[in-house]
């Protein structure tokens, strides 16, 4: 079958790989929709240092059940819409045993560490295997990992009803943690460069969207805002997330930075405002609560994804995603 794998630095290729002959405690997934994230490209350039060689990329993915191994448990059925969590732990280290498994040691990633969604088909562990539920279709349903990160990420932000909140960022992940905080009664202002991702921000919650932010005031006079989603991962857009925080304010680092990138700061202006700064790993105990968010269809999902290309189409599809002249760009495994 035809798979999208990380083969040479700098490129992802289309080759033929075998089949996924199941195990125990696995099912077979004919995928659906796949879609391309910007780690796929921290991948290919070697800047996700637990990524492994000569694995198929894909870990935003959705599929139907093909095939469950008889020592298999789970509550899917053959030909359930399902969306897959990506991430399975040890289950045994002390991280997993404090309820932070997304930070255990040994955690495998299928797209990263092992063969993921962008092929034909996937075997994959039960454990990570959620059924959706009501009229989603699999094109949203890959959406369920991006959106469970994204839960992490407005969790980690701990926004109250009334809140000022910045985004920096109108890309996929930007636009997702606008609607969660839009929809969860957040005044959102919502900062790109790029045009169309800002008007698509409107459509998402935002209530003021800008090419440049000014806080018009001195942060430690209360100017600024209660708290700062960065979705790029620059260091310049990472310094000016601290810079538009008022005093008191909190500061969520989401966009994923090149390894070895430094931001300077100045240790006494966090003291004099007070500011807490966080980051966001992964997505731990989020899948569940995505996949309800989209089946509730409040939000208009679809809208983030701009482009769909079939697998024999990915280098153009990919050349689409680097240009970022779309949003979420998916790849249709089993289409012709």
């Amino acid at each position: 079958m035809s798979a999208a794998s990380w083969e040479v630095l700098g490129k992802i290729d289309i080759i033929q790989k075998p089949k996924p002959e199941l195990k125990p405690g696995e099912l077979l997934i004919r995928v659906a929709a796949s879609g391309i994230c910007g780690t796929d490209m921290h991948i290919c350039n070697g800047e996700t240092p637990h990524a492994s060689r000569h694995a198929t990329v894909g870990h935003e993915f959705s599929g139907f059940v093909e095939a469950i191994h008889s020592d298999t448990t789970t509550t899917a059925s053959i030909g359930d819409l399902v969306a897959i969590d990506p991430n399975f732990p040890c289950h045994q280290c002390g991280f997993c045993r404090s309820k932070k498994y997304h930070l255990c040691g040994g955690l495998k990633s299928i797209g990263v560490t092992c063969d993921g969604g962008m092929a034909k088909y996937v075997a994959v562990p039960s454990s990570v295997v959620y059924v959706i539920e009501g009229d989603v279709t699999p094109e949203v349903a890959s959406l369920a990992e991006p959106l469970s990160c994204v839960v992490h990420a407005v969790d980690t932000g701990s926004i109250k009803t009334g809140d000022r909140v910045l985004v920096i960022g109108a890309g996929p992940i930007g636009l997702m943690v606008t609607a969660l905080c839009s929809t969860g009664g957040a005044h959102v202002t919502v900062t790109d460069i790029n045009e169309m991702r800002l008007q698509k921000a409107k459509e998402f919650g935002a209530s003021v969207i800008s090419s440049d932010v000014d806080i018009g005031g001195d942060p430690t006079q209360g100017f600024g805002f209660d708290v700062v989603y960065e979705c790029v991962g620059r260091p310049e857009t990472m310094l000016n997330a601290i810079n538009c925080t008022k005093a008191g304010g909190t500061v969520v680092w989401v966009g994923v930075a090149k390894p070895g990138v430094t931001v300077a700061v100045s240790p006494f202006d966090i003291y004099r405002r007070e500011l807490t700064i966080k980051s966001t790993y992964t997505n731990p105990y989020g899948m569940g609560r995505a996949v309800k968010i989209l089946s509730d269809n409040k939000v208009d999902w679809s809208k983030l994804i701009t482009h769909t290309f079939t697998l024999d189409q990915f280098d153009a599809a990919w050349e689409v995603f680097k240009s970022g002249t779309g949003l979420k760009v998916c790849i249709k495994p089993n289409d012709n």
